[in-house]
C-alpha cells in the first residue's frame, strides 16, 4: 500500500470513523461523499462502535503473498451495533470456536508490512467475546 493512501484511510482505520447520511440515516464505512441510498450530500462523521457479531465467515488457506505467512485465517463479515457492516479478520480464535450471530469486538492490531523499509500497517481485526 501506497503511503498517502494509508495516510488517507487512518481515520477508519484508526478510529473507525465513518458516516452517517443526515436524510435517510444510512451508514457508511468506509466515507463517501454521497450516500449511495438517497444521493444527499448531507453526511455527518460518526464513530463505530467495538461490538457486533458474525454474519458470515471463511477460512483462508491460499492467501495473497502479502499474508502468505497467516495463513490460514479466518475473514468474517461483521455486523456491528447500529447496523454498519465491514470485512475483517478475526484472530485470537480457531475457526470451530465460530457461529453465525457470535458476538465479537474490534481490536487495534498489526495488519501487514510490505518490506522492512515499508509502513507498518495497523487496522481493525475482530476477537470473540467469550464469556
Amino acid at each position: 500500500m501506497k503511503s498517502p493512501q494509508y495516510t488517507r484511510e487512518i481515520p477508519q482505520r484508526y478510529r473507525l470513523e465513518a458516516q452517517k447520511c443526515t436524510r435517510c440515516g444510512k451508514i457508511h464505512f468506509p466515507p463517501r461523499l454521497i450516500c449511495s441510498a438517497c444521493h444527499s450530500r448531507e453526511l455527518e462523521a460518526i464513530t463505530l462502535p467495538r461490538q457486533g457479531k458474525v454474519l458470515t465467515w471463511t477460512v483462508i488457506h491460499v492467501p495473497p503473498a502479502n499474508f502468505s505467512l497467516e495463513a490460514p485465517y479466518i475473514i468474517a463479515i461483521v455486523e456491528l451495533e447500529g447496523g454498519a457492516r465491514l470485512t475483517c479478520q478475526v484472530v485470537d480464535c480457531d475457526p470451530d470456536e465460530l457461529a453465525v450471530d457470535a458476538p465479537v469486538e474490534l481490536v487495534f492490531r498489526r495488519i501487514k508490512e510490505d518490506s522492512p523499509a515499508d509502513i507498518i500497517q495497523y487496522g481493525y481485526k475482530a476477537v470473540l467475546r467469550r464469556g
